[in-house]
């Protein structure tokens, strides 16, 4: 089915449009990405969506579509946790997953992370941009970031090496300029078996995200409306999520001050630093280098805001995992693994094999 007829279920302005079933929208998003629609009928498409609102159905519908192309690496890994953060980035709060990762790692989870950099409309910093501040990178190959993972217990893959027609959509969501399906699709492209950390964006839509994990068939998982949409919980308020266990969905909040992990106002990116680079296009090198080193200081265990947020992040990947049934249970273990290096420990493997 051809968007141009999607489009005509859709009905724009007509009384009789209608959502799309689970089939018409697995056809449009394949066609999407088929190569053969043109970037304005694909514009259009994505514009009506918006405007129209997604369903739990559709979102699913375009999400198995989109993995049924894609080389998804560590399927059927044991034990493995995938990050899934917003992957056009943040621009005012810093991208602490990777430090929550590792340190989710250091306490004996496998932890992947989706990620990728540069991308449209919002051009945000990444894990992509802490991994190079790091020394280190993410990959564009899945058997190389599946290797990663047995080796160290962490790996970073970018979903548009995993599926490479997202790298063709960017200059329809330059155009486009607000957030589609795209951005929920890309953030959704994980192994089947794994238990998720996924951010979603203030609103509702964080029952439309967790209805949508949990239509894939993902044993666990977490849905959390952190900074920005990130995975990473604030630590001035209550942060919102839901939890996926045992194939329920319950409520899940995470208040810093239970945790002794509050404070007055969360960690930022600095003012003076300007996002990109002088094209307006590439992350800036000397921004790329400031969150390198903020999150190196996180795992030397420099006490501060972004460790507390970090710690909060590693909680809800060990809770996520099963690992640690509470959040408390699992603020203990991420501050041992922080506390004892194990977390350094597991970036210096890595390292090597890099």
């Amino acid at each position: 089915m051809s968007l141009r007829k999607v489009m005509r279920v859709l009905g724009l302005g007509r009384k009789d449009g209608r959502n799309l079933n689970y089939e018409e929208a697995h056809e449009a998003f394949s066609a999407i990405l088929s190569g053969d629609e043109s970037e304005i009928q694909i514009g259009a498409f994505l514009v009506l969506m918006r405007m129209k609102g997604f369903t739990v159905q559709e979102l699913t519908a375009f999400a198995r579509a989109a993995r049924e192309r894609a080389t998804i690496p560590c399927q059927d890994m044991a034990g493995l946790v995938s990050i899934c953060p917003p992957h056009d980035g943040m621009d005012r709060y810093p991208p602490l997953e990777v430090a929550s990762g590792l340190i989710a790692a250091g306490a004996g989870v496998r932890v992947l992370i989706f990620s990728d950099r540069c991308v449209p409309p919002k051009r945000g910093l990444t894990a992509a941009s802490v991994l190079q501040g790091l020394g280190v990178g993410l990959t564009w190959d899945p058997h190389e970031a599946e290797s990663w993972v047995e080796k160290t217990g962490f790996g970073a893959i970018a979903v548009s090496g995993m599926l490479p027609p997202l790298m063709g959509l960017r200059r329809v969501r330059e155009e486009v300029a607000m957030r589609t399906p795209l951005s929920t699709v890309e953030k959704l492209l994980a192994p089947n078996s794994s238990a998720l950390v996924l951010g979603a964006m203030g609103g509702p839509v964080l029952g439309t995200a967790a209805g949508v994990m949990q239509a894939l068939g993902h044993p666990r998982g977490i849905v959390v409306q952190g900074p920005e949409g990130g995975v990473v919980p604030g630590i001035v308020k209550r942060t919102r999520g839901i939890e996926l266990c045992e194939r329920s969905l319950v409520p899940l909040n995470v208040e810093p001050e239970d945790f002794g992990l509050a404070q007055g106002e969360e960690p930022e990116l600095p003012l003076f630093c300007p996002l990109r680079d002088d094209q307006g296009t590439g992350d800036n090198p000397a921004l790329v280098q400031i969150m390198g080193e903020m999150t190196a200081e996180i795992l030397a265990g420099t006490q501060n805001g972004g460790r507390n947020a970090a710690l909060l992040g590693a909680a809800l990947v060990l809770k996520a995992s099963g690992r640690a049934l509470t959040l408390a249970e699992g603020i203990d273990a991420a501050t041992h693994s922080l506390d004892t290096g194990a977390a350094r420990d597991v970036l210096e493997r890595l390292r090597a094999l890099q």
